[in-house]
């Protein structure tokens, strides 16, 4: 019993977790087979997915589209034709059949344009057609954006110390930090553009490569004729990193590659440097008119704590009674006692009453 199409369809989507671009059938085979088989394929991301039949939910073969080196159309386009491309993989040629040439040309757009992150020229298809490969480019850009995959980083740059070996994320971070600063995690196309809109900012970029363990150097040359730009692949080996030339060239490290090339070209090239923006002017506070050098807060005075004198009950009931005085004695209290001023006065007016006395009596 076969699955509904949109259990198929998540399935696939769930397995493969790339999105879908383009799908349909067609006819597969390799240089060593002598017939085509027919295959269900699905283009998602860089990757053709291929399965039995369109009820399949698991491929049964795949063809990783990013080591594409060329894609070759055997035969004129003809409508009334099939189509047959040769696509030449890294390691292996492949041949696609499809019997309606129409179909074979949207097959053509979506394969390279997705490789080439472009829109190849002179293409056979409507206006409509053009718009879902336009939709499929820039879903493509974004996914490649958001996280290229660097190289791996040779054994031999490593550290050769007896520590357990590090998680994925942490030598690739590792791997970051030891890069040049004109290495850009972007596409061919996305460094020729800044290389072409910024010449100010240098005529160099490294790159990661769409291929495994590679990168890639795009230059922008100044030709008598005008700027050309030059795209170079370097793969990084066991025993260094090898610029792919006519005659290649093996250093040990990318900063070694970069100087490489600044060697050739007698450094009329300069790495690539963003720029970054100066200030202009500067802007500082106004002084204040009047400092106060006195506090406004009262100065506090710390007051003497002193503990209250308890009286003790004990002592004063241990004491003894009072004894009792004579009538005729008084006792003055000390702080009773007259003042010696307050004494002269009413010895005056004694003298006074007396002299009146005898005034009178004279």
């Amino acid at each position: 019993m076969s699955l509904p199409a949109r259990i198929v369809h998540q399935r696939r989507a769930t397995i493969t977790d790339l999105p879908l671009y383009y799908s349909g059938h067609l006819l597969k085979k390799l240089d060593k087979e002598k017939d085509f088989k027919k295959y269900y394929g699905e283009l998602r991301g860089a990757t053709l997915f291929l399965y039995k039949d369109d009820t399949q939910d698991t491929y049964t073969e795949k063809l990783d589209l990013e080591w594409l080196k060329s894609m070759e159309l055997d035969s004129p386009y003809q409508r009334k034709e099939p189509t047959i491309f040769t696509l030449t993989l890294h390691t292996e040629e492949v041949q696609l059949k499809m019997e309606n040439a129409d179909t074979g040309e949207e097959w053509r757009g979506y394969i390279l344009t997705v490789v080439k992150k472009q829109i190849p020229s002179k293409m056979q298809l409507l206006p409509g057609q053009m718009l879902l490969l336009q939709d499929a480019l820039d879903q493509e850009r974004r996914r490649s954006r958001v996280c290229p995959a660097l190289p791996p980083r040779p054994p031999f740059l490593l550290s050769a110390s007896s520590s357990p070996p590090t998680p994925p994320k942490d030598e690739l971070d590792h791997c970051a930090a030891a890069l040049p600063a004109c290495f850009l995690r972007v596409t061919r196309q996305e460094a020729e553009r800044m290389l072409e809109e910024n010449p100010q900012c240098g005529n160099i970029i490294l790159r990661p490569s769409t291929l495994a363990n590679n990168y890639a150097l795009t230059l922008r040359l100044l030709m008598p004729s005008g700027p050309v730009m030059k795209n170079f692949r370097v793969t990084a080996t066991n025993s260094g990193f090898v610029i792919e030339l006519d005659t290649a060239v093996t250093v040990s490290s990318l900063d070694d590659v970069l100087q490489y090339f600044l060697e050739k070209t007698e450094y009329r090239l300069h790495p690539y440097m963003e720029s970054q923006p100066y200030d202009t002017c500067i802007n500082v506070s106004p002084a204040p008119t009047c400092i106060s050098i006195t506090s406004t807060t009262p100065k506090i005075v710390p007051k003497a704590q002193v503990a209250p004198t308890l009286r003790s009950q004990t002592k004063a009931e241990l004491l003894p009674p009072p004894t009792k005085q004579e009538e005729d004695e008084y006792l003055v209290p000390e702080d009773q006692c007259p003042d010696v001023h307050n004494l002269k006065p009413v010895q005056m007016v004694g003298e006074l009453q007396e002299w009146t006395t005898e005034s009178a009596a004279e």
